[in-house]
């Protein structure tokens, strides 16, 4: 596998540790120690003997690859860890090693902690991100730019408004994700087919005291073939990626050359072309983009993945682990390229405005429109100006020196009238309030 290459361009080190071999380990592991816990609290097992076992449950003391190659046979890596831990555990305290549990029950819990702890990098990455579109937002309420429609010049708007609108989709997409973090991450505890046999009158108590020990979610049930919870979170992590591609296509377009309102932080060859020295590559929104293209058809496999067989499925669950890591990983991938990106970003108020006017003015054509019909009535006043419109295209005048050449206007509106008509600051509705909602949506979701 490639991913000692390839891993390092797209995902965070912190990611990627939080990730990796050890990581799912040490929390398989720690699922272990939570369970002789557990135990003990319900009376099961003497309580020594749960802090011989959880004492011992340390990812350094065993190899994650040796652990992986031993799984092969049982088809999943809980099986060997088993075996390796209860010959780590010494007396008589590791005939209790994974008392009452099956394989499942500590890999799945595994998930829900390495998720957790994933998500935690990544929210906090969000916290940053929205924070730079924040200020980005408020630095920039007054400076005008071109919206885009169909890729095509539409009307004036500010660049603030834009990073506004950047600003509330990564915190609703944030919101999204905090609600999985905080309440759909739950424990599993079923033993062999999701009845808690071998713990007699006790099962209960011990997945109470389980979750607890882990401050995971008490589940309602054992949830071995009822996957809702793992495709959820896949679905959410693709939203947020989603969320994301967008600020990273946005950032693409605008810092092509032939409109350079934006470019990315530069410094230690960033962005620099093998071939062409004088290129200024987004690569970080570039990677951005590379990394969130790939997680909605994981969260498809997770979805997929949801129909399983009676009480234990037949490789569907398999097919989850490497799936979620890999959505995780790329998700967070996603939102820290996005976040230098947007701490970083130089914007080029000078040119957005030469773009703004490299119409003519015929960004304005609406606005012009709108004053010319208080003269002279709706419909006239369209005819009037898209004829004005059509000659500026054709002559290469400008949109006012073809409006004041028609008598209709200039023996109706004075120069002055025009002049205001075709100035993008008068013609941006309520840009500055619909900002301002984002800043105060902002500094809510902030505190909460």
């Amino acid at each position: 596998m490639s991913e000692a290459l390839f891993g390092p361009i797209f995902v965070p080190d912190d990611i990627r540790e939080a990730l990796g071999g050890r990581a799912w380990l040490q929390a398989m592991l720690d699922a272990e120690g939570a369970l002789a816990i557990a135990q003990a609290r319900a009376g099961l097992i003497p309580r020594e003997a749960a802090e011989t076992i959880a004492s011992c449950c340390d990812a350094d003391r065993f190899d994650p690859e040796e652990i992986g190659r031993e799984g092969r046979a049982p088809g999943n890596p809980a099986a060997p860890l088993v075996k390796a831990l209860t010959a780590a555990v010494p007396g008589d305290a590791a005939r209790y090693v994974h008392k009452g549990a099956t394989s499942q029950d500590i890999v799945d819990t595994a998930a829900m902690l390495v998720a957790r702890g994933t998500l935690d990098l990544i929210l906090a990455s969000l916290d940053r991100l929205a924070t730079a579109c924040a200020r980005l937002a408020e630095e920039h309420r007054q400076t005008l730019i071109a919206s885009r429609t169909l890729m095509q010049q539409a009307l004036p708007t500010t660049f603030g408004l834009k990073a506004a609108g950047w600003l509330v989709e990564i915190l609703e997409a944030r919101g999204r994700l905090l609600a999985i973090r905080e309440s759909g991450l739950a424990a599993q505890l079923g033993g062999a087919a999701g009845t808690l046999a071998s713990l007699g009158p006790d099962g209960l108590h011990v997945l109470r005291e389980f979750s607890l020990e882990l401050d995971l979610a008490e589940p309602v049930m054992p949830w071995h073939t009822a996957r809702l919870r793992v495709a959820e979170l896949g679905s959410v992590l693709a939203l947020v990626a989603g969320a994301v591609h967008k600020l990273a296509l946005d950032v693409i377009l605008m810092a092509q050359t032939e409109i350079g309102e934006v470019a990315e932080p530069s410094g230690g060859g960033r962005g620099g072309s093998s071939t062409l020295p004088h290129k200024r590559n987004p690569i970080l929104s570039v990677t951005a983009s590379a990394c969130a293209r790939q997680v909605p058809p994981l969260a498809q496999t997770l979805q997929s993945s949801m129909a399983q067989e009676h009480e234990r499925a037949a490789g569907a669950w398999h097919a989850e682990w490497e799936t979620l890591s890999n959505a995780l990983a790329l998700t967070g991938g996603a939102v820290a390229a996005m976040c230098e990106t947007m701490e970083g970003l130089q914007v080029n108020a000078d040119q957005m405005r030469r773009n703004l006017d490299a119409t003519g003015g015929l960004i304005l054509a609406e606005h012009v429109t709108t004053v010319v019909a208080d003269h002279l009535g709706r419909l006239e006043a369209h005819e009037i100006v898209q004829a004005a419109c059509q000659r500026t295209v054709e002559t290469g005048k400008s949109l006012y020196e073809e409006l004041m050449s028609e008598p209709a206007i200039s023996e109706n509106l004075s120069q002055e009238e025009i002049e205001a008509a075709l100035d993008p600051a008068d013609y941006l509705g309520s840009a500055d309030e619909l900002v301002e909602r984002a800043l105060a949506f902002y500094r809510r979701e902030m505190q909460a």
